[in-house]
């Protein structure tokens, strides 16, 4: 089954963090793979899991789960050092991988950047931003809250589109060309350029690139209408 992957996400570590982000991608119907080497964790969890049991940190382990074919690896292992060590290997054994790492202590986000992790998240400042949050934004965190994926109809989902997946006669089109408020009901909130700029709730004459990403907001039907129009999975 490992063999037949391409283009998913190899996860490294089944602990609390590993759990999430694999739960995550299935949500999203993302095909992934999970490297963990505590057998107990494997067992209970492999009818619904997909796993590999080894060390995330050796080379043949990481190309056993597929990661010359892989788009993106998580690493989501308890130790910093072994997560340097992970994000060290992916990087050289696929550069153009996308990587994102766990990281404990703040002093050593930059060292796993460097390495040549993309994204580098601290979840336990994360929890403690969210905790804060829900006492002095309560209601911004309980909609941001519902922006899941498809729960039912009438529930809020935002999602990202690639413009380069969507079909010619859309692309190199104006926000106000496309008309996605009056043919899904979707709303655009955001808009990235291929410079990585970005443009909150974009002005309806901007010309966009095939090489950028739209944000949109919109219910659960709005979002399928949307992926029908784009013919999007």
């Amino acid at each position: 089954m490992i063999n037949a992957l391409e283009g998913h996400t190899i996860v490294c570590g089944f602990g609390r963090n590993g759990r999430q982000a694999v739960s995550r991608l299935k949500r999203h119907q993302q095909a992934y793979v999970v490297i963990e080497k505590n057998e107990q964790l494997i067992e209970e969890n492999q009818e619904e899991i997909m796993f590999l049991k080894g060390d995330a940190l050796k080379d043949d382990i990481l190309l056993a789960a597929g990661i010359l074919r892989a788009k993106n690896l998580i690493s989501a292992l308890p130790d910093d050092a072994d997560n340097l060590f992970v994000v060290l290997s992916a990087r050289q054994l696929k550069p153009e991988i996308d990587i994102v790492s766990r990281v404990s202590e703040e002093h050593n986000q930059s060292k796993l950047a460097l390495a040549g992790a993309n994204h580098v998240i601290m979840p336990d400042k994360i929890g403690g931003d969210y905790m804060a949050a829900l006492l002095t934004v309560p209601d911004l965190i309980h909609f941001l809250g519902n922006l899941d994926w498809w729960k039912d109809e009438n529930s809020p989902n935002v999602e990202e589109v690639t413009l380069s997946t969507i079909p010619k006669q859309f692309q190199n089109k104006t926000l106000a060309e496309l008309e996605l408020r009056k043919r899904t009901g979707c709303n655009v909130i955001g808009y990235r350029d291929e410079q990585g700029k970005q443009f909150i709730n974009p002005d309806a004459s901007l010309s966009l690139s095939t090489q950028g990403k739209l944000i949109v907001l919109g219910s659960g039907e709005s979002i399928k209408k949307l992926n029908e129009m784009f013919q999007l999975d």
